[in-house]
């Protein structure tokens, strides 16, 4: 499968709220970046902040606006769409740089505004 491809469809996996189907992107030794926050190394530690995403959100849709890869290297200009219980849907601008290597993502870079975040979610990362 394509880098591209590899990426799209981890996107389109988190409507479906499966922790272990969105850990099986990842190599063993990946590293998980949101970039106004410290980087999660192994799939322990994705897992663990992804568990709390998916705690925390009882939504969660990265619409892919456009992507571009060269080579392993995927970008993403996306619409990460959030709900917590109770609350209003909220939208947040994000780019995302992803490395694949042998079909599994090594690396996933997230840049967004911080700000943006908090109002939606009420929550600092």
């Amino acid at each position: 499968m394509n880098p591209e491809q590899v990426v799209r469809d981890f996107c389109g996996a988190w409507v479906r709220r499966d922790l272990d189907e969105l850990l099986s992107y990842f190599t063993p030794d990946a590293i998980y970046h949101n970039v106004p926050t410290e980087p999660k190394t192994g799939t322990a530690e994705i897992r663990a902040i992804f568990d709390a995403f998916l705690g925390l959100m009882e939504l969660i849709d990265l619409e892919v606006v456009h992507s571009a890869a060269n080579g392993n290297v995927v970008f993403t200009e996306r619409r990460d769409h959030f709900r917590q219980a109770g609350k209003e849907r909220f939208m947040l601008p994000v780019n995302g740089v992803f490395e694949v290597r042998d079909g599994k993502i090594a690396a996933f870079r997230d840049y967004f505004d911080l700000a943006t975040w908090v109002r939606g979610s009420g929550m600092p990362l």
